[in-house]
């Protein structure tokens, strides 16, 4: 290991990059420091607190909601508009060309999400403010116009800024800018949880930290194996001879991964399960007894455990599938493979090799799916048992944290490739 970090220090491009992405890192969490003026951040946390969902929405904009700082939304503006723009490339036609257009297509997709990113990051602190003007905990100590116009623009330019320098730290090929930047801050967020275990420490429930490493311990295990595993196919390409020379005949595979949708699913289920909770938020107070009445029920309903996990995992299945659906396309990859004279053994090309692509990646996609679930409720399972919430939301931060270390270490692991060919 001290080999390939000196290996890694020694060529400067790589050392730069890493130098680079850790100062905005450093960045980053100094704005997430930044409270915004008239909020009183205490009854801020206390309320967050208290509400396991928005614990969710803290964990994806990188731990910035909980401080309610200058970069408060954090990326999640930008992570829902990619989303957004990649659904569309499925039931739009002409975005379906665009991204078939190479670097070109995708710059212009690109630019169309940053645009996006900025009427959303608008549109989200505005429903923040109002659940938060909702709440009887007092948080908003100024609620003039002037202020809340100032709120909204100040948090918009956050989120373009953090938009900005994850774009800035993807340029420098050590990992994906916004990815880090979500690891940041689950990582910051790791002082403040190891405290409060300190604090809430009681020698009675040993057992049940010990249970909770293992389950940590076996998450990150079964993330890098599920991460790492794939069903190669193979590929023989015909033997084409043209003049006096022969070409072709080379055996390959094809690799199809068993989690090729990522934290995605994941992504989609929270924003789901958000979204009940909270327009309910905004009608707990309402006026009409009804409104009020059933705004309670939907938020009574999705703090039981069991109904809450169980759509939790459904919804993570349901989306792992139709994710991977958007992304992988079976027929395209059966044309490609017959225009370049390539096929697989025992499958006629064309349509056969398509349905048979689609079967497998089904069967693979099956495992992926459900395990995606299971790492989402696990900790629910466990903090059922155990009777703690310092793990509601671990799972899902462990899967985030190994992926992306996962990414990052390959594409340090290629530039070091690259170099290394360079110099032979």
């Amino acid at each position: 290991m001290w080999e390939k970090l000196q290996q890694i220090w020694n060529v400067k491009e790589v050392r730069n990059g890493l130098l680079f992405v850790l100062a905005m890192m450093v960045v980053f969490r100094f704005a997430a420091h930044v409270p915004l003026p008239g909020i009183d951040v205490e009854a801020l946390r206390r309320f967050f607190q208290a509400n396991q969902v928005l614990g969710m929405l803290n964990l994806f904009s990188g731990g910035t909601v909980r401080n309610f700082a200058i970069v408060a939304l954090g990326v999640a503006p930008y992570i829902t508009a990619s989303i957004i723009f990649q659904l569309l490339g499925m039931i739009v036609p002409r975005i379906e060309e665009i991204q078939k257009e190479g670097e070109s297509g995708q710059k212009r997709i690109n630019q169309w999400t940053r645009l996006l990113t900025v009427p959303l990051a608008c549109l989200q602190s505005l429903a923040l403010i109002q659940l938060l003007r909702q709440s009887s905990m007092n948080i908003l100590t100024k609620t003039d116009a002037l202020h809340m116009v100032t709120i909204i623009a100040t948090v918009t330019a956050g989120t373009v800024f953090l938009m900005w320098i994850g774009e800035l730290m993807s340029e420098k090929k050590v990992g994906n800018g916004i990815s880090l930047l979500i690891f940041a801050g689950i990582l910051a967020d790791l002082p403040r949880a190891l405290g409060q275990l300190a604090v809430t420490y009681d020698s009675s429930q040993l057992i049940t930290y010990v249970v909770y490493g293992i389950i940590a311990v076996l998450t990150i295990v079964g993330v890098v194996f599920i991460n790492e595993g794939q069903r190669n196919i193979p590929i023989q390409y015909a033997r084409q001879v043209r003049g006096a020379t022969s070409m072709g005949g080379v055996a390959t595979s094809l690799p199809l991964r068993v989690n090729m949708a990522g934290v995605i699913p994941i992504i989609f289920a929270i924003s789901i399960l958000l979204f009940p909770s909270v327009i309910a938020q905004f009608f707990v107070q309402a006026r009409t007894p009804w409104i009020a009445e059933a705004a309670q029920w939907i938020i009574a309903v999705l703090q039981n455990q069991i109904v809450y996990g169980g759509t939790y995992f459904g919804l993570v299945v349901l989306f792992t599938f139709f994710y991977t659906g958007v992304v992988f396309h079976p027929e395209r990859i059966a044309e490609n493979l017959q225009k370049q004279g390539g096929f697989i053994l025992g499958i006629r090309p064309g349509k056969p090799t398509a349905e048979y692509l689609q079967s497998i990646i089904n069967r693979i996609n099956l495992v992926g799916a459900v395990f995606l679930g299971l790492i989402a409720v696990l900790p629910l399972l466990a903090q059922g048992l155990g009777g703690s919430s310092l793990l509601a939301i671990g799972g899902t931060s462990l899967l985030i944290v190994v992926s992306v270390v996962i990414e990052s270490v390959k594409q340090v692991e290629a530039q070091l490739t690259m170099r290394k060919y360079d110099v032979y």
